[in-house]
């Protein structure tokens, strides 16, 4: 028989205050922390005293308990069940963040990541027992290579900012081979926050390049100011399509204009989704380009991890990729672990090992289920998706760069709310009681109250339709006056809106029992 003594206290704090008598609404069930339901002497598993032993720690041991919450099994699988049904997925619905490409992750490539010999793998083994693994990383890495235009790919990097991390420290060895201590590096002011993160990191001194009235940059700019910081120039960071989901019209004399100047070109990969199987960066002059394979390549990401993404890089990069590298040999595939084992100059080693197993088989899949024309068709499909968008929004939301058609993502500004009482937040909050995940705010920084939509080539247009007659019905809500549905939202959330910028400033990272629990504890 269960006790519920201890939920006695919490049940009687809820009936004034909730429809229920129990707390929960139907599915809806109200869900405490791990900390309030857990109780002493429970436990899932039965685990034997243990034998003496002399402790070899030092002194160091643990002096008292583990201070965790004590479950039954059924218990906590219930908890963390509820808990995933209170997360929005991408398996839910439309998850139209600009500059994160959330789309849907098929499960052929799930199922082939669960293999034997890739779901088991260990970065140890002899390497004559992963030699299908080994050519399966070889070949996604060569897939990339063509898809790109490059004479070369690191495939260790782990995400992103690593990759970009990769690529500016290729940059950073063959300046220090070519006998030069560049230290100037150009970040657009559109860019994303990891470039010059990225290369402050490194020790370069970064320079903004000012985006133009059309949010795209001139290359006469990059003349400019290459000229101003004459020899100094190590690289430039660009993205392209651009973080206000423009393509750059002048890139390839902005390429001529860097590379005239004695530095390199990096192109953030984050928005190849919008080129992919169009365009090769390799033939716009980009000599070092990040993928992030949990993005265009469909692999599941968020929350932390896993990711990949490997870094693409021009014949004059290629000598300084990175070491593990995979090498192809009569005998069968090697790893490369040092620099005398090679004859190129790799700048050293990021990590360990090559990464999760599963991020590369997942992504391979995924390009060998597409082909050349399914993968192009990508491109395609998320070009005219959020230019659909735009085309359903654009008569009551306000474009900050009417003249430049959208490639991938569509970006609104907050104008359109000027006359109203309502902000950008206000707007999102009120997207999550309509049972959708907001936009990315409040980003690029280049235009005030950003809402950047990226659709991708998921989305059927019955599923854009609901989506867009959503936020038409949103505007007009808000231009008609109804402030109480933004400012109150979200309503229907399980918890309602949060102070984010207390949550930030001063987060409250430990549970402590409330104080009635606290006293008890302390008189026992």
């Amino acid at each position: 028989m269960v006790n519920d003594d201890h939920l006695a206290p919490s049940l009687a704090t809820l009936k004034p205050k909730r429809p229920t008598f129990s707390g929960n609404k139907a599915l809806e069930i109200s869900e405490p922390l791990l900390f309030e339901l857990g109780r002493d002497g429970v436990s899932g598993v039965d685990i034997e005293e243990s034998e003496a032993f002399t402790p070899r720690l030092g002194g160091q041991e643990r002096q008292a308990a583990l201070d965790l919450p004590a479950l039954s099994e059924p218990e906590a699988m219930r908890h963390y069940v509820r808990l995933s049904q209170k997360n929005y997925a991408i398996d839910m619905g439309i998850y139209p963040l600009g500059s994160c490409t959330m789309k849907h992750n098929p499960r052929l490539n799930e199922e082939m990541a669960r293999l034997p010999g890739f779901a088991d793998i260990h970065p140890l083994q002899p390497v004559d027992t992963v030699q299908g693994a080994l050519e399966l990383i070889h070949e996604c890495g060569r897939y990339l290579c063509t898809l790109t235009g490059m004479a070369s790919v690191a495939m260790s990097p782990k995400a992103g900012a690593h990759g970009e991390l990769c690529g500016m420290m290729s940059v950073k060895a063959a300046l220090a081979a070519r006998g030069e201590d560049r230290r100037t590096v150009l970040v657009p002011a559109s860019a994303h926050g990891t470039n010059p993160a990225t290369a402050a990191l490194l020790g370069f001194k970064v320079v903004t390049v000012p985006a133009g009235e059309d949010g795209t940059v001139a290359a006469e700019m990059v003349r400019e100011i290459c000229a101003k910081h004459e020899g100094d120039v190590a690289a430039l960071m660009l993205t392209n399509p651009n973080t206000c989901g423009l393509f750059e019209p002048q890139i390839v004399a902005i390429a001529e204009a860097i590379h005239e100047a004695g530095g390199y070109f990096y192109c953030d990969g984050a928005n190849l989704n919008a080129i992919l199987g169009k365009v090769r960066p390799g033939d716009l002059g980009v000599d070092a380009m990040h993928i992030n394979l949990h993005k265009t390549f469909s692999t599941p990401h968020g929350g932390g991890g896993p990711g990949a993404g490997p870094t693409v890089l021009s014949e004059a990069l290629a000598p300084f990729a990175p070491l593990p590298l995979i090498a192809k040999t009569e005998a069968g595939y090697r790893l490369v672990e040092t620099a005398e084992d090679c004859e190129e100059k790799p700048f050293g080693r990021m990590t360990a090992f090559h990464g999760q197993m599963g991020m590369f088989v997942r992504a391979f899949a995924w390009m060998l289920s597409h082909g050349a024309d399914g993968m192009r068709q990508v491109a395609e499909d998320a070009v005219l998706n959020a230019n659909y968008v735009r085309a359903r929004l654009q008569d009551l939301m306000s474009l900050p760069f009417p003249d430049h058609p959208s490639m991938h993502e569509v970006l609104f500004d907050e104008s359109f709310l000027e006359e109203t009482e309502v902000t950008t937040l206000d707007f999102a909050k009120a997207m999550i009681d309509e049972g959708f995940h907001p936009m990315t705010m409040y980003f690029p920084l280049v235009v005030k109250g950003a809402m950047l939509i990226e659709p991708t080539e998921s989305e059927s247009r019955a599923s854009l339709d609901l989506f867009t007659a959503t936020l038409r019905d949103l505007v007009m809500a808000a231009t008609a006056g109804d402030t109480s549905r933004f400012v109150d939202a979200p309503r229907f959330a399980p918890r309602r809106r949060l102070d984010e910028t207390s949550a930030a400033r001063k987060p409250v990272l430990r549970w402590t029992p409330p104080s009635g629990e606290a006293d008890a504890e302390a008189a026992e």
